[in-house]
């Protein structure tokens, strides 16, 4: 044997051949053995590969086939009063309008790029053609007229996006410095001990609730099982239902945990004037109020904990001057689908951020309207509850703050509740916190300008908390995005530079979606509905500044009852269910059994079935967008291109109702 020969020896010669190789330096054995194997292999890999192909092509075809005949019944059972008229108006109209204009645009602009017509470097005397020369007359004109305004309006717009991504910015960075620094609020420990009952302060506890018959029953029971002497505490579960058997089932609800010793009142109010405001302010004059010191909120979807007050309560003693002590809100369906877990960015971002950041350092931030606790002096100095606007919440935040009052924000409390998992209800929901905080500054600015709080605070309440985070994002994210940029598409001669479009949001949105870094797989899908969304907003936000007639519109959210936690399901089962016929058959002024058959029949009257609309905005939007996105590509624009694409289709996505909950 050669002194360069090398042997491999092989137990199983059975399975695998002996390789004998005479020179390390030319493997020609291996490089034969390849040559006759590699073409086998290669096409063997290829046919497994076209094989998985072919194999998903059928189940492609049939999604796509589901998905045009959904749209297709969706859009023939569509009624045009499906959707408010407050929700299209003026603004659907004049989309419609610009949609038109851009479409005729498009096919002028195609009918020129195929002629090859490059009149803009030719002599208006040398066209001989009069199509031609009305076509270069266009040119000379946007860009001599039309190009000049809209490049300032589009100026304009680029320093309100600047600025509101500098303020977000500025919130993150102390939102970090926080967190570095572990900074939080801290309960004195010798001033209040819990656990010798050196501090239990008279506590109210409110439940306002309006025909929430899917959650009423686990929001009581998590409020009665709060961890606060009985004697200390007293609940009222304020009712604005208007159907009789679900007022009754709430009443039997009470009744049921005040045989427990809970110490609870029912109240329905007979007149039911200022929606949830006026529920409050109706409470809060009962006499009984007075012998309280404290009240927490809860509304009709929540769950706190059994230590909430604990956590909270003691956070006022010492501190005679803070007036509010707001808990943090945890979602259980937040995980449910695509809708729902773009809302969780966003509402992770308010809590963690904006909240948390504004709360330390201004002691400043506005009431969400529950799973907060305020002093009940601080209401009162601040004239309580009133049914101006649809966001008292807000409202009494800022009559308190002008007051004097501080607020403190408990990131580490947390109460369990529910998002809006239909884009219907979520559209609403917006509308509302949109066009309130606008009838609110309207309302507030000359109390605000000769209030005694300094001036300092006097500009943060106005130019970065309502004009800033209220006014111009919904202002700027519309008119750039949904206006601008397809109209530059048609007028280049005042394009939108890159970085507007996609490097500055991107990095906006991803500071956005740091509170929850789980969320990371859906940053595309966010920023694209953001945009999406600024079109409710705009209109919202307009109603409210111009105190139109949909701004004083307030719809209760619709919730869905969910919950993850254990025993409040089995709460929610045990005493909705299995003991429902014994507390009617007990404590009834009428019979029992007569009740349980109101009951039965309430149950069995046919409803009419809820199905998903259209949203003729959104598409008139999408149609503009897609419209835009064709002209781009005429001028190769890459960038702006894909970016108008995936609007436009997230546009259309929403407009045919294809998010969030499904209802066939």
């Amino acid at each position: 044997m050669a002194p360069s020969s090398v042997v491999v020896t092989i137990e199983n010669p059975k399975s695998i051949s002996l390789v004998e190789v005479n020179d390390l330096n030319s493997p020609s054995a291996f490089r034969d053995k390849n040559k006759a194997a590699n073409p086998k292999r290669f096409t063997k890999v290829l046919l497994l590969k076209a094989q998985r192909t072919l194999g998903c092509i059928p189940w492609m075809a049939n999604s796509l086939f589901t998905t045009f005949a959904s749209v297709k019944k969706r859009i023939a059972l569509s009624d045009e009063r499906d959707e408010e008229p407050k929700y299209r108006g003026k603004l659907y109209r004049f989309i419609r309008v610009f949609l038109a204009i851009s479409v005729v645009a498009l096919f002028i602009e195609i009918f020129a790029y195929f002629n090859q017509w490059h009149l803009n470097l030719v002599n208006p005397w040398e066209v001989q053609s009069l199509l031609q020369w009305t076509y270069m007359a266009w040119i000379s004109f946007r860009a001599d007229y039309i190009a000049p305004t809209l490049a300032t309006l589009t100026t304009f717009c680029i320093v309100l996006f600047l600025i509101q991504s500098v303020d977000r910015l500025v919130l993150c960075l102390g939102c970090f410095w926080m967190k570095f620094r572990k900074i939080k609020p801290i309960i004195n420990k010798d001033a209040c001990d819990l656990e010798d009952g050196s501090y239990f302060p008279m506590v109210l506890v409110q439940i306002p609730m309006c025909n929430e018959k899917e959650v009423f029953a686990q929001s009581i029971g998590a409020v009665c099982q709060l961890d606060w002497p009985k004697d200390r505490m007293l609940v009222q579960v304020l009712d604005d239902s208007d159907d009789e058997i679900l007022q009754q089932m709430i009443r039997n609800e009470c009744l049921s945990w005040k045989e427990k010793g809970v110490n609870i009142i029912y109240r329905h109010r007979f007149i039911r004037t200022g929606y949830k405001a006026g529920n409050l302010k109706s409470a809060m004059a009962c006499d009984y109020v007075q012998d309280y010191e404290f009240v927490a909120i809860f509304d009709a979807d929540f769950t706190p904990n059994p230590d909430f007050l604990k956590l909270t309560v003691p956070h006022f003693k010492g501190k005679p001057d803070v007036g509010l002590v707001q808990a943090r809100w945890t979602f259980v369906n937040k995980d449910e689908n695509l809708l729902t877990r773009l809302q969780n960015i966003n509402l992770c971002f308010h809590f963690e951020v904006e909240q948390q950041v504004n709360g330390h350092y201004l002691n400043f931030f506005g009431f969400n309207g529950t799973a907060g606790v305020w002093r009940i002096k601080a209401l009162e100095e601040s004239g309580g509850w009133l049914e101006r606007t649809t966001v008292e919440d807000m409202d009494i935040a800022v009559r308190a703050h002008l007051c004097g009052w501080k607020f403190i924000y408990v990131n580490d409390v947390r109460v369990l509740c529910e998002l809006p998992e239909s884009y219907e209800a979520y559209k609403k929901q917006q509308h509302r916190w949109h066009s309130g905080p606008m009838q609110l500054f309207r309302l507030c600015l000359p109390s605000i300008l000769t209030s005694k709080i300094s001036a300092w605070k006097k500009a943060n309440m106005i130019f970065l908390f309502f004009l800033l985070r209220k006014l111009i994002l919904p202002f700027y994210s519309f008119t750039l995005f949904c206006i601008i940029l397809p109209l530059t598409m048609f007028i280049p001669e005042a394009e939108l530079p890159p970085w507007v479009i996609c490097y500055v949001p991107i990095v906006m949105s991803i500071l956005n979606i740091l509170p929850a870094p789980k969320s990371f797989p859906f940053l595309m899908p966010y920023l694209l509905f953001e945009n999406t969304m600024s079109v409710t907003k705009f209109n919202a936000m307009v109603s409210g500044l111009f105190q139109l007639g949909s701004a004083y519109e307030w719809v209760v959210t619709k919730k869905t009852g969910r919950s993850s936690e254990s025993d409040l399901l089995a709460f929610a089962e045990r005493e909705s269910k299995n003991m429902n016929e014994e507390k009617i058959s007990r404590r009834l002024s009428e019979s029992g059994l007569e009740l349980l058959g109101k009951i039965k029949e309430h149950e069995e009257v046919p409803k009419k079935k809820k199905a998903n609309k259209i949203y003729r905005k959104e598409l008139a939007l999408a149609f503009l967008l897609l419209t835009a996105a064709a002209r781009s590509l005429l001028s190769a624009q890459g960038i702006h291109f894909y970016y108008l694409l995936f609007q436009g289709l997230t546009f259309l996505i929403v407009g045919l109702d294809l998010i969030g909950e499904q209802v066939s």
